[in-house]
């Protein structure tokens, strides 16, 4: 089947290449010449794991095509995929004009009949809008479909081509049967094509995003009454978790949630919510906890040193929002960063990916480091701001030989408390007690 994906984001690029993987014929298309530059030349410009894989094994089988030309790109699809930014608006709602200038630019190309797919995350209506761009200019016939993307960052591969479910809305049995062919073979495992109205099917990402973002944020709520009550997080969340109505994933407290979806979905399903005249009290509560989690440390740091920052120097670990990706949209670290040189201190940071997109964004705010242990020459301090593999098991001897105190705050609770004890450092963690050695030699 020949298809066009229109945006080489995060779900563009992968949506595309995936479908490239299983047999189809599929041109990306985007406004950015210099990206589509890089991608016709064999460079992924996004770091996703087994995407480059994939990426250049269909490239090489022509599969795979990149162009800036709408009309070109098109030209004898059957589907055309939308996977197009919704930036959230100053009041939370989804910014369309994207996806609503591509429809308009569509009208006026469109020559037979084509499934014109929502891919990206839009609220309730979206699709009627894009039918209503379209039809402007093109009176032939053609269907709008919504079928929201499931993929985590960070295994967004895995997750398109064995998804759980697949969530398809149509009105009509011809757009219907074109989608299920082309979905056929990633749920030939028996997991389900879910099809339903296209309202419905615009609300159930935004409502899945949301449930998730609501257990984070409720385990955070828990987590900080674990601080004031002196229980300790993790038990709570095994047991917790340990039950089948609830389920273990996303239980896993820490310092806010951030990313391209949760923030944005959240924000924009209360915009929704709130535009029907509905006050969504739990979703207005979880932006509420989020946004403080995000500074959940700062209180701690600042008991330690006394209230008085200036002049520290922080090791920072972690940038990206969360591990296995190089995506800084709403990452906690940035906040981290943001608070710790307003009170005078000064950062090192490093991060397997994410360092190149952040330099771009705050320039020479911060220093980065080479590794994580460069880093840490001389640091009163040591930050955990996201939980990447690598930072699970350092070689602490190492640590304890370049830093000014053996002092640890951990937003992602990586270590476990007894033993970092009996290693002499003092550290906070969420939800847990603070481990002070009882030597107190957690000053060098």
């Amino acid at each position: 089947m020949k298809i066009a994906v229109v945006g080489t984001g995060y779900v563009g690029l992968v949506t595309g290449t995936c479908f490239a993987e299983t047999g189809n014929n599929v041109t990306c298309i985007d406004i950015d010449k210099a990206k589509i530059d890089k991608l016709n030349g064999g460079q992924v410009t996004i770091y996703e794991p087994g995407l480059e894989k994939i990426f250049l094994r269909n490239q090489r089988e022509e599969r795979l095509h990149f162009t800036t030309n709408l009309a070109e790109g098109i030209k004898d699809a059957k589907i055309i995929f939308l996977a197009l930014p919704t930036p959230p608006g100053e009041d939370g709602s989804a910014d369309l004009k994207y996806i609503l200038g591509v429809a308009d630019d569509l009208g006026k190309i469109l020559d037979d009949y084509k499934v014109i797919v929502d891919k990206s995350t839009v609220p309730v209506g979206t699709a009627e809008k894009v039918h209503a761009a379209i039809a402007k200019n093109f009176k032939g016939e053609f269907d709008v479909v919504s079928n929201p993307e499931f993929l985590r960052e960070g295994v967004a591969v895995d997750d398109f081509l064995k998804p759980d479910r697949v969530v398809i809305g149509a009105v009509s049995e011809k757009a219907k049967k074109v989608m299920g062919e082309l979905y056929a073979p990633f749920v030939r495992s028996g997991n389900p094509i879910l099809y339903m109205d296209v309202r419905s099917a615009e609300l159930t990402k935004y409502a899945a995003n949301s449930f998730l973002a609501t257990k984070i944020t409720f385990m955070n709520e828990i987590a900080q009454l674990c601080e004031l009550l002196g229980a300790d997080v993790d038990m709570v969340r095994r047991g917790v978790g340990s039950d089948d109505r609830i389920g273990k994933r996303f239980l896993f407290p820490g310092i806010g949630y951030g990313g391209s979806c949760f923030p944005k979905d959240v924000q924009a399903l209360a915009k929704s919510s709130s535009d029907a005249s509905y006050e969504f009290r739990i979703l207005n509560a979880v932006m509420d906890v989020n946004e403080r989690m995000k500074l959940h440390l700062m209180p701690k740091i600042r008991k330690y040193f006394g209230n008085n920052l200036k002049g520290k120097k922080f090791a920072l670990w972690g940038l990206a929002f969360k591990p296995n990706t190089d995506d800084i949209r709403e990452a906690p670290a940035l906040y981290m960063i943001d608070a710790l040189t307003a009170e005078g201190a000064t950062i090192c940071a490093y991060d397997p990916e994410a360092m190149p997109n952040v330099k771009r964004l705050i320039g020479d705010k911060i220093e980065f480091g080479e590794t994580q242990y460069e880093c840490l020459n001389k640091a009163d301090g040591l930050i955990i701001a996201t939980e990447w593999n690598e930072f699970r098991t350092p070689d602490f001897l190492k640590i304890v030989k370049l830093m000014k105190n053996k002092v640890i705050f951990d937003g992602r609770n990586l270590f476990d408390t007894d033993s970092i004890k009996e290693l002499g450092f003092f550290y906070e963690s969420v939800g847990r007690a603070t481990a002070i050695p009882t030597n107190g030699t957690y000053h060098k």
